[in-house]
């Protein structure tokens, strides 16, 4: 797979997506992540990449020509383009597996008051938001949902249960809880259930345990 993120800050992506196991992620090349400066695709002495907003309204705006000029020069036959953006639809587990089987992704990071609105219709395929609220950048946004398409990948994760059971592999419940040694911790005991070494049991117990914990912090997930 190759992700492209463009942005006006793509230092920020680098920072975010160079180390741990999306670092060896690119180190193997299981998946190929390139972070691109907007403004390269800018024209004029000083590259500028917005102006103010027809019709008036507060901050700037992306213009349109860079962002045409960067995704036809990247794209492909096989790419999908998307766009980073508080008015798009919610970013789900699901969402990162579905995109996890494509062959190319670009991202689109939103600044200021965001992007002209003929770069949506003409180029983006979709629009995603990871939450309703607002960030500095798109390219904050554009890390988070990189770093959950690539653990997707087959290979990144040392063990391929681990992206199968952890919360969210079931969209409407979240993981049980987990415990490790020392078995007892200032007065707090792990499950005895869960040193019983009896499979069916500790599966039974993380089901119920799974289904209290949505209930308590996700129940809209139960809804």
């Amino acid at each position: 797979m190759r992700i492209d993120i463009i942005s006006l800050f793509p230092e920020i992506a680098e920072a975010a997506l160079c180390e741990s196991i999306i670092g060896r992620a690119q180190e193997s090349n299981r998946v190929q992540i390139h972070r691109h400066q907007l403004r390269d695709w800018a024209e004029g002495k000083h590259q500028r990449v917005d102006d103010y907003l027809c019709g008036g309204g507060q901050g700037m705006l992306l213009k349109p020509e860079p962002l045409f000029a960067a995704v036809e020069e990247l794209k492909g036959e096989k790419t999908r383009v998307i766009l980073m953006t508080p008015q798009g639809a919610p970013f789900r587990q699901r969402t990162a597996q579905e995109l996890s089987e494509e062959d190319h992704l670009i991202i689109l990071c939103g600044h200021y008051e965001g992007i002209d609105h003929r770069v949506i219709e003409c180029l983006v395929d979709d629009e995603i938001s990871i939450g309703d609220y607002i960030l500095t950048n798109g390219v904050i946004a554009a890390a988070v949902i990189t770093d959950a398409i690539v653990r997707l990948l087959p290979g990144v994760l040392g063990d391929e249960r681990s992206s199968q059971e952890e919360s969210f592999a079931d969209p409407n419940r979240l993981e049980a809880p987990a415990y490790t040694k020392p078995i007892e911790f200032r007065g707090m005991r792990v499950p005895d259930v869960l040193l019983s070494g009896h499979h069916a049991k500790i599966a039974e117990w993380k089901q119920q345990q799974s289904e209290a914990r949505t209930r308590v912090n996700r129940p809209d997930l139960l809804e």
